[in-house]
């Protein structure tokens, strides 16, 4: 409950920020823009309620921020997502995470002589906030344990600003796992004994937002990787849609969806889907 408690704190500390309003560069290089949201859920059933149930609480705090640079013939692009849940039910000590994410995505650009393509170099790194437990109340992670970074040059097609596609054909991947994770056996793909496995391989990184309908936005963020040294043919896949739909100007129904393939953590598909009906701000 403190937890969730903090997620409330938060996020009107943010709002309040944001009330003081940000003044953006007057020279238009930087354009800024973001989204957050605050998804609640709350069941709640007495002694007498034939039909069963069990009373709950749950709250998903969201942030999706971007910050672009455009000066002549060169772009930078920087995303930052940030996202933690948490769900508590009644009579159960424990309150389990829903959501627990912190991402930057950094992709910079110097126009070349083909149009709407760029020399790129990007960086993404992907990291957690809070300790996970696994479902026998085992620490299986924690904060920065696991932290991805990848990072490489490469060529960057971009038509605007919702829909671009980067490819590094050298690309640097590190997986970094504290070590005591790794004591009785590997961990998120680092061996046993070690804290951190280095990978060299190639990269796609492709953005894509739509608006179908009047109040409504999806996006889609989708980063493969092939490792050259190892298995180039498994390819590691990490997709992501973010679904707004406004119901007016503080209101929306959003959906949260990832997935994952990395045959080095696991050999099987990670999914994920929040949907929820909360606060939200656009600015």
């Amino acid at each position: 409950m403190k937890k969730l408690l903090l997620i409330f704190v938060f996020t009107f500390f943010v709002f309040s920020l944001k009330a003081q309003e940000i003044t953006k560069d007057t020279t238009k290089t930087w354009t800024t823009k973001g989204n957050i949201s605050l998804l609640l859920s709350q069941s709640a059933y007495n002694k007498q309620w034939l039909g069963g149930g069990t009373s709950n609480v749950a709250g998903n705090f969201g942030l999706n921020y971007d910050f672009n640079y455009k000066k002549g013939d060169v772009v930078w692009d920087n995303k930052f997502i940030l996202a933690y849940g948490l769900s508590k039910i009644k009579g159960n000590e424990r309150t389990a995470k829903t959501d627990d994410r912190i991402e930057l995505n950094s992709l910079w650009g110097k126009k070349s002589t083909v149009k709407n393509w760029y020399y790129s170099m990007y960086f993404n790194f992907k990291s957690q906030l809070d300790t996970g437990l696994d479902k026998n109340n085992v620490k299986i992670s924690h904060f920065f344990s696991p932290a991805y970074f990848q990072f490489g040059p490469g060529f960057l097609w971009k038509k605007d600003n919702n829909l671009s596609v980067n490819f590094a054909p050298a690309a640097g991947k590190l997986i970094l796992v504290h070590k005591h994770f790794t004591d009785l056996g590997s961990s998120f793909g680092v061996l046993q004994g070690d804290n951190s496995r280095f990978e060299f391989g190639a990269s796609i990184s492709a953005y894509y937002k739509v608006s179908p309908i009047t109040n409504v936005s999806i996006e889609n963020i989708l980063n493969l990787y092939s490792n050259y040294l190892e298995d180039p043919q498994n390819v590691d896949i990490n997709y992501q849609m973010n679904v707004v739909m406004k119901i007016n100007k503080y209101l929306s129904a959003n959906i949260n969806m990832q997935t994952i393939y990395d045959d080095n953590a696991i050999k099987a598909f990670q999914v994920k889907e929040i949907f929820g009906l909360g606060i939200n701000y656009n600015f």
